[in-house]
């Protein structure tokens, strides 16, 4: 029996998709983080194969179930080795939803780099699967894959609450999504970023796709422009942050909404950021350098078991909590296999905990925001009447969005993708009694 090569075969656009998906399924890595990983390491792909390897890699993840159940007549046994599952899944994901690949080329690289990789045998088992399926005919729509492939509880849920369109947009029905990046205020932009699309909801967003790292591009290194999901950019515009105030961002990560509120409030302001993460914080010092912010007040604590030394009295409380991240599904599908349907109940418990304690930093009457990147009623209306007896709803009082969002009276809102052109986002506005 011939044996695989002991040399790795050249890097394609498929074998590079492979190695993504395989490494997802195996260790449970990020498809974002694993993707550009792999790009970063094979720099001779050109701007073509690059672009396939990425639709390759989330359109399996978004997927799977339907490409797995349309293989399934073509299998007469289980399929022990992973990796050739995972080339099986990346042909058929081409032969039943791409329009503009050939079939015999699909076929041909997956049975070469199984072949390569695998050894004869299994390349004749691929070869053989593949060439049945092609032979059918057999296509998929895409909105009816990314449905099918479920879970299906968290399927019945989001089309509950959001309806069918909006359900598939945020599985990634409408294609990979474009990069948001944020204007950085009293900035010249970049001549290449002044062309961009602007946003829908903030002002400050362009939307830009095939850019490769923008932090390569001109404009980066002088501080002109944040990466940062436009739907993201609304959350921290809707606390409302004026010049002089002094704002806490609980939940604060990594700090790109940080640096927005620092904007906000300005050099008489003042910014106090906490995140369970002593390490997420540690990168906002750099990031406020480079945008040339005054600095923060970074603080790590659980706010599940109280404030720590975080003080009173702030203005305004932006509290983006952790969640299930059912909101970002179109960027981050992997995730969707790995949610129960307990996760919402259960998270929502945290978030209110982590609400109810960022609440005691507002001062009487201060605002709070609540936000997650959910959609979810549990982690969304659940939450919000957990809290009623300390925090009362009040409408969003946030002048950078009027005439971009219907505010009028409003005291929560989503965002969404088919609606907004953002993640999908539930947020509520209080006030603290």
């Amino acid at each position: 029996m011939a044996r695989p090569s002991s040399a790795a075969p050249p890097a394609t656009a498929r074998t590079l998709a492979a190695r993504v998906v395989h490494r997802v399924f195996r260790d449970a890595a990020y498809a974002a983080a694993a993707l550009d990983a792999e790009l970063s390491r094979h720099t001779e792909l050109d701007a073509r194969d690059r672009a396939l390897a990425t639709e390759l890699v989330y359109g399996v993840l978004r997927t799977r179930g339907a490409l797995e159940r349309h293989l399934a007549p073509y299998i007469a046994r289980p399929v022990s080795d992973a990796m050739t599952r995972v080339h099986l899944l990346v042909a058929a994901y081409q032969l039943l939803l791409l329009d503009r690949v050939p079939a015999f080329a699909a076929v041909d690289a997956a049975v070469s780099a199984v072949r390569a990789e695998r050894g004869a045998r299994l390349a004749g088992f691929v070869n053989a699967v593949l060439r049945r399926l092609a032979a059918s005919g057999e296509r998929i729509p895409l909105q009816d894959a990314l449905l099918e492939s479920g879970p299906e509880w968290l399927i019945e849920r989001l089309t509950a609450v959001v309806g069918r369109d909006e359900t598939v947009a945020l599985l990634g029905g409408a294609g990979p999504p474009e990069l948001g990046l944020r204007l950085v205020a009293g900035r010249e932009p970049p001549e290449w970023l002044s062309r961009e699309r602007a946003g829908r909801v903030s002002p400050r967003a362009r939307l830009v796709r095939d850019l490769g790292d923008p932090r390569q591009r001109p404009g980066y290194a002088e501080g002109a422009f944040v990466l940062q999901e436009e739907g993201a950019q609304a959350v921290a515009l809707l606390l409302g942050a004026r010049p002089g105030e002094r704002v806490l961002d609980a939940c604060a990560g990594r700090g790109q909404k940080t640096t927005l509120l620092a904007e906000l409030v300005g050099p008489a302001g003042v910014v106090w950021a906490s995140d369970l993460s002593p390490k997420k914080l540690s990168r906002i010092p750099a990031e406020l350098t480079r945008l040339g912010l005054p600095a923060v007040e970074t603080r790590a604590e659980n706010l599940e078991l109280g404030p720590g030394a975080l003080p009173d009295g702030f203005d305004r409380v932006l509290v983006d909590a952790p969640c299930t991240g059912t909101g970002t599904l179109r960027h981050r599908p992997e995730i969707r296999g790995r949610l129960g349907p307990e996760d919402p109940a259960r998270l929502a418990a945290v978030q209110a905990r982590i609400l109810r304690t960022a609440a005691t930093r507002a001062r009487p009457g201060g605002r709070v925001v609540y936000a997650v990147c959910s959609v979810l009623p549990d982690e969304g209306e659940g939450v919000v009447e957990r809290v009623r007896d300390l925090l009362e709803p009040a409408p969003f009082d946030a002048p950078e969005l009027e005439g971009r969002l219907s505010l009028a009276g409003t005291t929560a809102l989503r965002l969404l993708p088919g609606a907004h052109g953002t993640d999908g986002y539930f947020v509520a506005s209080f006030v603290k009694r």
